[in-house]
């Protein structure tokens, strides 16, 4: 027995409320446990929250005031706050409105920074209403967006679209820099590209989870994933986010990247200037450089911490500029008919 009571947090085991009790020794503290939760003292027993650790009469002076316990009743066990994560993607897979509910009670009661982390990145998880594809069937996935957008695809399309023109426009205003003598091939280039992306409906399809599995960045069911820096095969962090599943994800799927491996605008841009002040009759080909700037070949899908701002260092290649030049074939002297 310990003069001093000490302080602690108790919940029962997948209990949502907490409660505070005090006590001078072990037995103390489980029998007001359990008086409060109206469970049996005969097969309980106490564990701390945090690793699952069992608490003893010898054990108790060393734990620390303010610690919160489980208390546990016979058969039942109890791993640390993994077991609240366990409980929840056990769930994932249908999630229901009471498991929604309890992650937001404990997360509302939650003060250490680390489960707080834990437990909103599992309320944001199993809040997704990832297979709603209308504005009926998810209002909150549309909020702040206007009344013209009917479905995520739909939204989404338009987003990639709007990157995709950005990088035309880009293109455009630089003919404003080329010299008088190669503007007007400049801007029949640039008219070129822009007739092609056209047809190509800006690929906007790289944002859309119902187009063809070679003409999208994401599985049938929306989930994206970052393709790493430029200068690496994958990404070592394993980043991922789906975009359809609620409106945070929609939101933050706009800070993803769609960056150029040859860079657009220090170097695939400048290039294309030069070919064409430079090209002395060659023909510039315009389809090369259409696929550095709009096109996957050259283009990769990357978290915001996957991009890097610095110099790339990577040239066009220069047997790919201009056309290769055909050769006029020589003509066969005629036979004569015998």
């Amino acid at each position: 027995v310990f003069r001093k009571p000490k302080t602690f947090k108790l919940r029962a085991l997948h209990g949502t409320k907490k409660f505070g009790v005090a006590g001078r020794s072990y037995q103390e503290v489980l029998r007001k446990g359990c008086f409060h939760f109206q469970l049996p003292i005969t097969g309980s027993r106490l564990c701390l929250y945090e690793d699952g650790t069992e608490l003893t009469g010898d054990y108790f002076s060393s734990v620390p005031d303010n610690s919160e316990l489980v208390l546990l009743t016979s058969g039942q066990t109890w791993q640390g706050y993994v077991s609240d994560i366990h409980h929840f993607l056990h769930a994932f897979h249908k999630p229901q409105a009471g498991l929604i509910q309890a992650a937001r009670q404990l997360l509302s009661g939650e003060q250490a920074p680390l489960r707080q982390k834990l437990l909103a990145d599992l309320l944001h998880t199993v809040s997704e209403n990832t297979e709603a594809e209308t504005r009926a069937e998810d209002p909150p996935w549309f909020e702040g967006l206007e009344s013209r957008f009917k479905n995520k695809s739909g939204y989404l399309r338009y987003s990639c679209e709007s990157r995709i023109r950005s990088y035309l426009r880009e293109v455009s205003a630089s003919a404003s820099t080329v010299g008088a003598e190669a503007q007007e091939e400049y801007v029949r280039i640039v008219g070129l590209m822009c007739r092609k992306l056209r047809a190509e409906q800006y690929h906007s399809s790289y944002f859309d989870r119902g187009a063809e599995a070679d003409s999208r960045l994401c599985t049938p069911e929306g989930w994206f994933s970052c393709q790493g820096p430029f200068d690496v095969d994958s990404c070592a962090s394993k980043h991922s986010i789906n975009p359809y599943g609620n409106r945070e994800s929609r939101i933050l799927f706009s800070t993803w990247n769609l960056d150029h491996i040859i860079e657009k605008r220090r170097t695939v841009i400048p290039t294309l200037e030069a070919a064409v002040a430079e090209r002395a009759g060659r023909e510039v080909s315009w389809e090369y450089f259409y696929g550095l700037l709009f096109t996957a070949h050259n283009l990769k899908l990357v978290h915001i911490a996957c991009h890097k701002k610095t110099s790339h260092g990577l040239s066009c290649d220069p047997r790919r500029i201009y056309r290769a030049q055909t050769k006029p074939k020589r003509r066969q002297p005629a036979r004569k008919c015998q």
